[in-house]
């Protein structure tokens, strides 16, 4: 049968407490047993002396058998507890006044006498002559010969057969069960307060264990973690209870789990709209593209020259963002995989501008655009991934470049900033609407506004910056324009790089 951990702690404690009982009724009995015996012998003590040295027991040859065995008889009627035996000088019952049948030992053993005669702590127990293997208190007294040596010894029993019995009666007797029902009573109550503070102390471990219950049912059907139970105590500072620490750390775990399982539901459904997203964007320019294509293939022998050079070059243009896009895709994965390792180096990030500017030199001419750089002096360099920072800066530079119009203008900014190199691109273009920019940096494509994609160019820039250490971040100014803005360490103070 499986027991809950109260149910086997509360039975490990009945069985405890009934031990202890037991043997603690049974360590009293002893005790008061032993008790009895040693203020017995200790009264006693000189009852077998004094009728050793009545000198009308004794005649000329020694004892007189006769008075003693008459002596015997009236003590024993005076006191039916007591049994007095003539023993020779090797322990041999020569005299006594017992029943016929009734003397089970014809020797008693004399240690126990030479131990009592020399005085040894009390109790000592003796052999018993109506009893097998019985051991008694007695009392014991050399009985002096004619020639003075000893001629034997007067051996007293003084917890008797008589009194055995009456024992052994007064032990069914209703003061006995009394006792016993008293004890009885006092182990219940003890057992029934015992359970019901096992029942008080695993009540919290009780309550984590629903809670975790329900966690994990939660957790198996797919919802939302369930938190704990309302009013759970928090561990306090200095606290000793495990329970309530453990309690804690378990809603501190819940809480923790809960906040993941929502992220993770978020990566999910954006992971979802990027799908359907990048689904979107490649099915039109694959359409175009299979279009014109098919297009030439039908109507080969009927275009002219210029028709068909300028379906090719369509074509051509929708292949290549195909591949740019698929191009972004697979650099994206790669940049999500925990295991991308910087290739770090010190460089002037005014280089890099520079070279930046050069790349788009023609196609902001082209759209009529003027690109400007605005360098602080003496700026510092830094130290980080070339690649990936002149990859940031195309990346923002190119989508600045697509979002401004005619005329307008974008500029890039370096300033020192303590021991960072600030970076800030901004155009003079219409901006981003304000129901975009929470997302901005989370969704890869907004396909219902054509104004501010952010495409897969800023998931990439933000990323790369995460490697660095940085934050991309929308800066708000005044002016018309979108503004983006993150900070590099400068190579004299490099911080460690989370890859």
């Amino acid at each position: 049968m499986r027991l809950s951990l109260t149910q086997r702690i509360s039975v490990v404690f009945s069985v405890l407490l009934l031990a202890c009982c037991g043997a603690s009724a049974w360590l009293q009995i002893r005790a008061s047993d032993l008790h009895d015996q040693e203020v017995i012998q200790a009264l006693s003590h000189d009852l077998a002396s004094h009728i050793a040295h009545n000198s009308a027991l004794m005649g000329a040859d020694g004892p007189k058998a006769g008075a003693l065995r008459t002596l015997f008889g009236q003590l024993m009627a005076v006191n039916p507890s007591v049994e007095v035996y003539l023993l020779d000088s090797s322990g041999r019952i020569t005299g006594d006044d017992a029943p016929p049948g009734h003397i089970r030992r014809a020797r008693v053993d004399l240690q126990p006498v030479q131990r009592f005669l020399a005085n040894d702590p009390l109790p000592i127990l003796g052999d018993d002559p109506r009893s097998v293997d019985a051991s008694k208190v007695f009392s014991a007294a050399v009985v002096p010969g004619a020639d003075g040596r000893p001629a034997g010894y007067i051996y007293v029993v003084l917890i008797g057969e008589a009194r055995d019995a009456l024992a052994t009666r007064l032990g069914q007797s209703t003061v006995l069960r009394t006792t016993l029902g008293l004890m009885a009573v006092v182990a219940s109550l003890g057992l029934i307060a015992g359970l019901i503070a096992f029942g008080l102390i695993t009540r919290p471990l009780r309550r984590l264990t629903e809670s975790v219950s329900r966690f994990d049912a939660s957790i198996r059907s797919g919802a939302a973690p369930v938190p704990l139970v309302p009013g759970l105590p928090a561990a306090h500072a200095g606290t000793r209870d495990e329970i309530a620490i453990l309690e804690h750390t378990f809603a501190q775990l819940v809480e923790r789990i809960g906040l993941q399982w929502h992220e993770l539901k978020r990566q999910d459904q954006e992971r979802r709209e990027l799908f359907a997203n990048i689904s979107h964007d490649l099915r039109t320019p694959l359409t175009s593209l299979h279009g014109y294509l098919e297009t030439l293939s039908l109507k080969d022998d009927t275009l002219e020259g210029a028709e068909r050079r300028r379906y090719l070059a369509i074509a051509l243009a929708q292949s290549a963002k195909v591949g740019r896009l698929a191009q972004s895709l697979f650099e994206l994965a790669r940049l999500e995989q925990e295991n991308v390792q910087l290739t770090l180096e010190t460089f002037p990030l005014a280089d890099v501008v520079q070279d930046v500017f050069q790349k788009f030199e023609l196609a902001a001419q082209a759209r009529q655009v003027r690109l400007r750089a605005d360098i602080a002096p003496r700026l510092p360099a830094v130290c980080a991934d070339l690649g990936m920072i002149e990859r940031v800066l195309t990346n923002l530079l190119d989508n600045a470049i697509r979002h401004t119009p005619a005329g307008g203008e974008v500029s890039v900014e370096l300033a020192g900033e303590d021991d960072k190199v600030g970076v800030v691109v901004s155009d003079t273009g219409p901006g981003i609407a304000p129901e975009l920019r929470a997302n901005l940096f989370r969704r890869a494509f907004s396909s219902g506004d054509a104004r501010r994609q952010g495409g897969l160019g800023l998931l990439i820039v933000q990323r790369m910056l995460q490697l660095h250490g940085s934050v991309i971040e929308l800066a708000e100014r005044d002016r018309r324009g979108a503004t983006f803005s993150f900070k590099l360490d400068a190579a004299t103070s490099r911080a460690p790089l989370r890859t």
